[in-house]
């Protein structure tokens, strides 16, 4: 008995951590090698965003554009909707995805043996499956070189999201744009570092 509580007990502590894991985005970038970040003083979002495909902003565009616009900003860039160098573009979507895993358990019948004069266990396996649905979050920042027209550099975040109240969402949108940008080494000439 001892045994199948302990074994639960690490089963549990297993999924447990691997939750803790799944929380944080996992965050990728590309650079263009050939761009001169060196000459890169001001931006502007481009027009229309990816992420505002239907022709508008939501909420949650604002929010993001927002979080970009703060990091940006953070780096010494200005913003100028007339003369940018760099263009910002933004893209997100979501996915469904399913997860099975299965893990083998053991189980204990216990049997009395009038040869043994008392309890016996007798250990059996069988495989636990388990299905998990859930949406996957994708967030792109993409930097163009205005004059050149070409990616200069690309910040990808993928997550799990999951339903949360406007103030929960805002803050997982700002925490996942500034994943991105720890992932953006660069800084407007002039800005100590």
């Amino acid at each position: 008995m001892k045994f199948r509580t302990g074994f639960r007990l690490v089963v549990v502590s297993a999924l447990l951590l691997l939750a803790a894991c799944a929380s944080a985005p996992r965050v990728s970038s590309q650079v263009d090698p050939s761009a001169d970040f060196s000459r890169y003083r001001s931006f502007s979002f481009y027009t229309p965003l990816a992420l505002e495909q239907n022709g508008y902003t939501t909420i949650t565009s604002n929010r993001i554009r927002a979080a970009v616009r703060t990091q940006m900003q953070a780096r010494g860039y200005v913003y100028d909707e007339a003369n940018p160098d760099l263009w910002v573009n933004l893209n997100a979507y979501l996915q469904d995805k399913t997860r099975v895993t299965s893990m083998p358990e053991v189980d204990y019948d216990y049997y009395y043996s009038y040869r043994a004069r008392g309890y016996v266990a007798v250990p059996y396996w069988r495989d636990r499956t388990d299905v998990h649905q859930y949406t996957e979050g994708t967030l792109n920042v993409d930097l163009v070189d205005v004059r050149r027209k070409q990616l200069v550099w690309e910040g990808v975040a993928v997550g799990t999201v999951g339903r949360s109240d406007a103030q929960r969402r805002g803050e997982q949108i700002d925490a996942a744009v500034a994943k991105i940008f720890e992932a953006y080494p660069y800084f407007a000439p002039g800005v100590a570092r």
